[in-house]
């Protein structure tokens, strides 16, 4: 199975029969890697490449460089997986002698699970460009933000008639904030 939200990428493997045992660790990846890595945990489990069990394997996208991996496993047999998987360094220590406090707790990454809405941190008067469509690479100053439908309408800069479009917010990247022009 897997599930996608804009800030995050989960891979489900073998349900845990236990969830309060679980542990959640993170491993370092090569820089753009992280879905590779992830796709590989699944496959060796999978194909029975390995005898561990992982519950999820999460890659967050403000994460970069890191896969967090959700196993009821410990620490050692977590860095045997590190080892068999292309691209995936190393299991990340707490500490320099933490060992199994090395994991981390649910709470510590829950803000990666909850999606954030695309248009936020983008309000009235911010220059954006934008990055699809068929006005891809014109800047243009946002009229209007719609949260709810995650949408934004924007004048395009050059343009002689003024003519509202509303695009996706995913389709933008901001240039200037409001706040950066006072």
């Amino acid at each position: 199975m897997t599930e996608q939200t804009p800030s995050t990428t989960a891979l489900e493997s073998t349900p845990s029969t236990e969830v309060s045992n679980n542990r959640i660790f993170a491993i370092k990846t090569t820089s753009k890697q992280e879905r590779t890595v992830a796709d590989s945990i699944k496959k060796a489990i999978d194909s029975k490449a390995t005898d561990i069990n992982v519950t999820a394997v999460i890659v967050p996208n403000e994460l970069q460089g890191y896969v967090l991996i959700e196993t009821s496993e410990k620490l050692n047999r977590i860095e045997q997986l590190v080892e068999k998987i292309p691209h995936a360094r190393a299991v990340v220590r707490k500490g320099k002698d933490e060992g199994e406090k090395s994991s981390m707790m649910l709470d510590e990454v829950a803000h990666f699970l909850i999606p954030k809405p695309v248009v936020s941190g983008i309000e009235e008067g911010t220059i954006v460009e934008l990055i699809a469509g068929p006005f891809k690479g014109e800047k243009a100053v946002v009229k209007r933000v719609d949260s709810a439908k995650e949408e934004i309408t924007v004048e395009l800069y050059e343009s002689v008639v003024p003519i509202p479009i509303t695009v996706r917010g995913d389709n933008v990247r901001v240039v200037e904030k409001v706040s950066d022009m006072k």
